[in-house]
């Protein structure tokens, strides 16, 4: 009998994610959860004001659910997955990957507590959210280590460089900065409506491909369960948006790409993979450097979406051409995995 539980994970995810829509949405709105728009942005996003925020929490549920019952199908019936459970690194990798994107969701879920709540816009200070980022990640690195990680994969080069002594010991810190860095940027893609779940849609579906031909189950199952709540997501977060993820998806999107980068042992695909990623936080840093130092602006606006749509172009314009931006990344960084380079 073919192994479903991939599937199964989608499924689960989607139907989950979508139908949590009809109820937590409108509790959202009672709770007057709604999102509140700087001053800084477009000013036709001003128009969003009230729509309800958190939404990310209907994905969160969504992971979780379909997790917990991959794992039930998978004791019952002993399959791949179920071997990879007693895989002391397969399953070390997979649960730290999975806490580790819960714990960025739950700094998210304060920031956003914090803003809409407490009424303070920008929610926990630089260096507070810094502290506690950096904090998962260094705990996120330490069970990976704990694991039996010891070497790092580079494309184009034969062989693993050994990241347990001498200079590959760098490995660490540039890891901490990496993955600190890519939640963050997965935070400022979500900008305009559908954005970030549409290209992290891309990107769990190019992990998704390369865990099934590394016959990483696990990971597989991981990247599955965040596809489709991707895409239930998207139902109630295309223009117009009907709810907003929120830091809290946000974070825990950016969590999660880092976990399935690294569930691959291939962290460094996701500089292809997450391309948008890259150039959204580039984008913001180039900006401000250079606003700084001179006074003047690189982006008519930064992030990057914000610049096109001050060119004129549609949300719905933007979602598309960054999402398929993602999907030539993803096949760049898929070529050295399938061709063995």
């Amino acid at each position: 009998m073919k192994d479903l539980t991939i599937v199964i994970a989608a499924l689960v995810a989607f139907a989950f994610t979508l139908f949590s829509g009809y109820f937590v949405i409108p509790y959202l709105r009672k709770l007057k959860f709604g999102q509140t728009i700087l001053e800084d942005g477009p000013n036709w996003h001003k128009s969003k004001q009230g729509t309800p925020t958190m939404g990310g929490i209907m994905m969160i549920l969504g992971v979780v659910l379909a997790l917990a019952v991959c794992i039930i199908y998978s004791v019952m019936t002993h399959n791949g997955f179920y071997s990879e459970l007693l895989n002391k690194r397969r399953l070390i990798t997979f649960v730290a990957g999975t806490l580790m994107a819960l714990c960025m969701a739950a700094i998210g879920f304060v920031d956003d507590y914090i803003k809409v709540v407490k009424k303070r816009n920008l929610g926990l200070t630089a260096r507070q959210k810094t502290f506690l980022q950096l904090l998962v990640s260094a705990l996120y690195l330490l069970a990976l280590s704990y694991s039996g990680m010891d070497t790092l994969y580079i494309p184009f080069i034969k062989g693993e460089i050994d990241i347990t002594s001498g200079f590959g010991l760098l490995f660490w810190p540039i890891a901490l900065c990496f993955i600190y860095g890519f939640t963050n940027a997965v935070n400022l893609t979500d900008g305009i409506d559908g954005l970030a779940s549409s290209v992290t849609l891309v990107a769990s579906c190019a992990f998704m491909l390369a865990s099934g031909y590394l016959t990483i189950v696990s990971n597989n199952i991981l990247c599955s369960a965040l596809a489709g709540a991707c895409v239930g997501f998207v139902c109630w977060n295309a223009h117009p948006a009907k709810v907003f993820m929120g830091d809290t998806g946000s974070m825990f999107l950016g969590g999660m790409v880092v976990a399935m980068s690294f569930g691959i042992g291939k962290p460094i695909l996701l500089i292809l993979v997450g391309i948008i990623y890259l150039l959204e936080a580039l984008s913001d840093i180039i900006q401000v450097a250079y606003y700084k130092k001179t006074k003047k602006r690189v982006f008519k606006m930064a992030p990057l979406h914000h610049h096109f749509e001050m060119c004129g172009w549609s949300e719905n314009k933007i979602v598309f051409v960054f999402s398929f931006v993602t999907v030539i990344g993803s096949v760049l960084a898929l070529l050295p995995i399938f061709l063995r380079f």
